[in-house]
């Protein structure tokens, strides 16, 4: 039911216009009565009317001034003015204002009627408008996810029905992000400098990023801490200038969210942080991706549950015997590909010569080259773990001391790997395994804490910013709020 209100100073005009029209036959429930214009406004405030109907002579405030306060809060009030001056002046300010109606005392009930009558057209034409505009609305972004969505899968190809579904917006992207999402969570804070697309790929939760800017510092700065805020787990793909590119951010993206369950529920995980072994090709299957990951954290159950799904399918598949040794030795190498990462010799697997190309031409049968595939991999993930157990400690002590070190240099994972002598997939996955905590995270913790110590020593903001090596001030100030509680100036101040 609409709701109205009635102001006028003459009693008789308020009791004869109350009792004297069927409210509710029109459905309007007449929510209050005012005689000043200051009651007036206290009155729409309490019942936040549909409609008002006012007398422009009022003490304390006039019609006209109720209307343009009214108005100016809430421009959705439909609001009819009545007058026994018919003045132009009033009627030309009345209609400045935006009122609905202007009536000319005395007001009789076919005049109120009529008016009424029209007032409820009038609000079933905005609500049928508006209900256009809001299925418009759905009806566009559900056709910006799905061309969002077909670009991701297809590229090239779907990028012209992309730019057609979001019109005149895309001549403002300067490159795409993709992040894969354990699970829905709220919104990403958004930004003038990019806006992001919620999908949904079967079960997969999606984000992709569209950068209108080339800074992407304010993304950065929101991941950092999202993931955790939100008890969520995410992985990132690397960003691209080129939208024909967005499969491979997504690709790595669902890469680096797997890594990132692995270590951690509430982590970011960046693809650039497990890093690419440029021996390993970028076109593998499921499958070969699957029993890589596997070989890398050392889950020696998953890995076999793998193996035998590749069987299966291999058996099922019911190919030539050169094919199946072709895809085994594939396998093989691509297991010692992941044993390379450590930075140890691999020819210390096996003992002697490790020839896996000659060893499986002694086998005769799809059986004898299954259970030998089998024993190749158990002993690659035997020896990983063991080089893991044994070397763990000391290359992540080694590590610490360097960032300790140089902890105000932009330093990235890859250099960090570079200075232990290992791959940073592997490096990254050794870290959080010994520290806890991601390589990102311990050092925005070691800048952090050095950054309160200079704050204590009294030196200004921006100086510790470049301090501990961060070069954008706002980037630092936001980062040291969220880890500290309190912004760099206000934690200087207090000591």
């Amino acid at each position: 039911m609409l709701k109205a209100v009635l102001f006028d100073d003459e009693y008789i005009v308020l009791q004869g216009l109350q009792k004297m029209i069927n409210w509710s036959k029109y459905g309007i429930e007449l929510v209050g009565t005012a005689s000043n214009g200051y009651a007036a406004i206290d009155l729409v405030e309490t019942h936040s009317p549909d409609i008002v109907f006012t007398d422009i002579r009022m003490p304390g405030m006039n019609g006209l001034e109720v209307v343009e306060k009214i108005l100016e809060a809430a421009p959705e009030i439909i609001c009819v003015v009545f007058s026994g001056f018919n003045e132009f002046e009033y009627v030309k300010k009345a209609i400045r204002l935006g009122v609905s109606d202007y009536l000319e005392k005395p007001i009789t009930i076919p005049m109120m009627e009529d008016t009424i009558q029209r007032i409820l057209e009038k609000l079933h034409h905005q609500k049928t408008v508006l209900s256009l505009e809001e299925k418009w609305e759905e009806s566009r972004i559900e056709l910006i996810e799905k061309a969002t969505l077909d670009l991701l899968l297809q590229g090239d190809e779907a990028l012209p029905k992309w730019r057609k579904s979001f019109e005149e917006e895309v001549k403002d992207i300067s490159a795409v992000t993709v992040l894969a999402l354990s699970e829905k969570s709220p919104a990403l804070p958004t930004h003038p400098s990019y806006f992001p697309i919620y999908l949904r790929n079967g079960a997969e939760h999606l984000l992709v990023i569209f950068h209108l800017e080339d800074d992407s510092t304010e993304l950065l700065n929101q991941l950092l801490y999202w993931p955790s805020e939100n008890r969520i787990t995410i992985g990132s793909g690397r960003t691209y200038p080129n939208l024909t590119d967005a499969p491979k951010s997504y690709k790595e993206a669902s890469q680096a969210l797997r890594y990132g369950q692995f270590m951690e529920q509430g982590e970011w995980t960046r693809f650039e942080e497990i890093g690419e072994n440029p021996n390993i090709p970028d076109d593998l299957s499921e499958q070969e991706e699957a029993i890589i990951f596997y070989l890398r954290t050392g889950d020696k159950e998953g890995l076999f549950q793998q193996l035998d799904e590749f069987i299966s399918k291999i058996q099922l598949q019911r190919l030539n015997p050169d094919v199946i040794e072709r895809e085994i030795l594939k396998l093989i190498y691509l297991g010692m590909e992941v044993a390379k990462e450590t930075g140890e010799d691999v020819s210390h697997i096996s003992q002697g010569n490790y020839l896996p190309h000659v060893d499986i031409r002694l086998l005769n049968t799809k059986e004898k080259m299954f259970n030998w595939l089998k024993s190749q991999m158990e002993m690659i993930i035997d020896w990983f773990l063991r080089i893991r157990k044994d070397k763990k400690h000391d290359a992540v002590e080694k590590a610490c001391t360097y960032l300790e070190k140089n902890y105000p240099k932009d330093l990235t994972l890859q250099d960090v790997a570079d200075y232990v002598g290992m791959n940073p997939t592997y490096f990254s996955l050794l870290f959080k395994e010994e520290m806890k905590l991601s390589y990102i995270k311990f050092l925005t913790k070691l800048r952090m804490e050095r950054a309160k110590e200079l704050l204590q020593e009294g030196h200004k903001v921006a100086e510790v910013s470049e301090k501990v090596g961060y070069h954008t001030y706002r980037h630092f100030s936001e980062l040291f709020k969220k880890h500290v509680g309190v912004n760099p100036g206000q934690y200087r101040d207090s000591f």
